[in-house]
């Protein structure tokens, strides 16, 4: 492997043989620091004046241009330079030989006078430039410069040095990159920038064109490239074209001047620099393990989005990590967030539903209490009397009247429980038994139109609540970590340490429903005891508005997970997300790469256990899974 460090490189004489439009030169310092400490060949397909390969002298590299009088050029210099030095020394600055000289045809030269040629219309035409009519012949006027340095021997020299240990190919850069780029090589682009005019770089140097679509297909090679494993590192014009082209990457942008420019008010300008790193291949590997029985003990739940069935997947790839302290910051059912207790790890679980901090609450952040089942059954008589807020608001909508009142005995001597462990146990115990006794487990219709005669929708309310809560109480345990369970906004969590970020948002879709507010509004608002919402009373349901979630739109989806990513930047980043949901795939990689340096994507079959989608009974049900890695 090839080994360059700026330190070796500044001693080296040895510099570009050309004056060059667009050239590299002013760039070296930004540069240099980004090329990569080893690679296997140095290729680059754009190569013009060549400061980049000059400041590096790779011992083994491919350069290569589509202009072939340029091509020809370096040849003679590596393979022939005292003869192509024989023929400058023969030149003068005068613009009678200027003229003589740039009549004619070089490709009736012999090769090494057709170099030096190049090389003295070079240096004493205005401004360095390489431009060509339609017949391609050489057409910028001389120079009038006093004193050009027409014949450098020394640095002639050093360059044929250099250029010696390279492969000098003439031809179009999609054909060089296939044939020579291998993985570990470094490749440095320096194509034709953008925007595309009739003064642009590349119509200096060649009759060929380069427009935007071909900008387009470069980006391509781009991505190739990087999924072949090299190195590459491109630059252009701060061009918005740029920017949407390699989003996933890494872009700097510069102060550059433009020399080219007769109007001095625009020879001020901005580049970037793209760094593509070679795509790693081999570190996130998905093989599902075992988990620790404890899990089982989590209550079952048909809570729209659970991930219960995918815990061994979420857990193979969080274990390839060396995290203590796991975030699951849209906790929703709990039980990722319980498993990665049982796994012994420090877990803060949030979500922005009162449901959800309740089970979390109860099971995730409680280690040790439970609700004796004496308690339990206490709370199902009357001791005081109730608001009857439930028995009045939703008569006839959900549940019978008993069944309204004994939800209301149950409100009202929950809410009297001291301990928040034992009042948390009780709240989802209740929040549970309403979602039982409940056909699909939902609120989005009234009455028992979906009755299909489950058992559950037999057992009574009370039953539901004991049998609940002893399920509660035997998922407790301790897991000897101080455990948090929070209720509120993702965006507003704030915490010292964060090894690893587990994230499962609401999914968008134009096919599915993210109101978890809309199916969960009773027992949303049972957990929070109807604060702060605002019921609608206009509608059948008596639902309340939902809470304001940018992820409701795709725009909002993209900027929160934007939002996210950067607040997490420091955590080892998981996120779970569906084929079928906006961000599409490359989009979310590229978002997260913004912020971290590897970004894998897991792909994992899946099937919905019942309709999140606007036709639970079709094909759209079942999709692929995404565990988005960012480390």
């Amino acid at each position: 492997m090839q080994s360059n460090t700026a330190a070796q490189i500044s001693t080296i004489a040895a510099k570009p043989i050309l004056k060059w439009a667009g050239g590299k030169t002013q760039m070296l310092g930004e540069l240099l620091p980004k090329v990569p400490s080893s690679y296997g060949r140095y290729i680059e397909p754009f190569f013009g004046g060549g400061a980049l390969f000059f400041a590096l002298q790779p011992e083994n590299a491919v350069i290569a241009d589509s202009n072939p009088e340029l091509i020809n050029m370096y040849r003679q210099v590596a393979d022939h330079v005292d003869d192509v030095i024989s023929y400058l020394e023969k030149y003068q600055n005068t613009s009678e030989i200027f003229y003589s000289v740039r009549s004619l045809d070089w490709e009736t030269l012999p090769k090494a006078e057709a170099a030096a040629r190049t090389i003295y219309l070079n240096r004493t035409c205005y401004n360095g430039l390489y431009r060509v009519n339609k017949k391609g012949q050489f057409n910028v006027p001389y120079g009038k410069y006093k004193n050009p340095k027409i014949c450098d021997t020394e640095a002639l020299h050093a360059a044929s040095q250099a250029l010696r240990k390279a492969d000098i190919v003439c031809g179009d850069y999609f054909l060089v990159l296939e044939h020579y780029a291998q993985p570990g090589d470094f490749i440095f682009l320096d194509p034709p920038y953008l925007p595309i005019s009739e003064y642009s770089d590349f119509k200096r140097y060649t009759k060929e064109q380069f427009y935007e679509e071909d900008h387009v297909e470069l980006a391509k090679q781009v991505m190739r490239l990087h999924e072949k494993g090299c190195h590459v590192i491109l630059t252009n014009s701060n061009h918005p074209l740029v920017h949407e082209l390699y989003a996933p990457f890494k872009i700097d942008v510069i102060q550059t001047k433009r020399h080219i420019s007769c109007n001095g008010s625009t020879r001020k300008g901005e580049d970037v620099i793209v760094t593509v790193p070679p795509k790693q291949h081999f570190l996130i590997k998905l093989a599902p393990k075992p988990l620790p029985e404890q899990v089982s003990a989590y209550p079952p739940t048909r809570f729209m989005g659970s991930k219960s069935k995918l815990l061994s997947e979420i857990w193979s790839v969080a274990s390839q990590f060396q995290a203590e302290t796991v975030v699951d910051l849209f906790s929703g059912s709990g039980i990722v967030g319980y498993m990665f207790k049982a796994q012994g790890k420090t877990v803060i679980s949030n979500d922005y539903m009162s449901m959800s901090a309740t089970f979390t609450k109860a099971m995730v952040e409680n280690n040790n209490v439970t609700l004796p089942l004496n308690e339990a059954k206490s709370l199902l008589v009357t001791h005081k009397e109730s608001d009857h807020f439930v028995a009045s608001t939703f008569k006839d909508l959900y549940y019978t009247d008993d069944e309204n009142d004994l939800i209301d005995t149950l409100r009202t001597n929950i809410a009297g429980i001291h301990d928040q462990y034992k009042r948390a146990i009780a709240m989802t115990a209740l929040i549970r038994a309403c979602t039982k006794k409940r056909p699909r487990g939902i609120f989005t219709y009234t009455g028992n139109r979906y009755n299909d005669g489950r058992k559950d929708l037999q057992k009574a309310l009370s039953q539901q609540f004991l049998e609940a809560v002893d399920a509660v109480n035997k998922a407790v345990f301790d897991n000897g970590k101080p455990n948090k369970s929070r209720n509120g906004d993702a965006m507003d969590l704030r915490i010292e340490q964060a090894d690893l970020v587990y994230i499962d948002p609401p999914y968008y879709s134009p096919l599915s429903d993210n109101e978890y507010v809309r199916r969960y509004h009773f027992v949303e608002g049972l957990a929070r005891d109807w604060k702060g919402v605002e019921i609608q009373e206009h509608t059948q349901t008596k639902k309340f508005k939902s809470y304001p979630t940018p992820f409701s739109t795709r725009k909002g989806a993209a900027d929160a997970f934007d939002r996210l990513f950067k607040k997490f930047a420091n955590s080892v980043l998981i996120v779970s997300y569906s084929s079928n949901s906006l961000p599409t795939q490359d989009e979310m990689v590229a978002i997260m790469a913004k912020y971290k340096k590897h970004v894998e994507v897991v792909p994992v079959d899946y099937k919905y256990s019942f309709g999140n989608q606007s036709d639970a009974k079709t094909h759209r049900n079942s999709v692929q899974e995404y565990l988005f890695v960012g480390y």
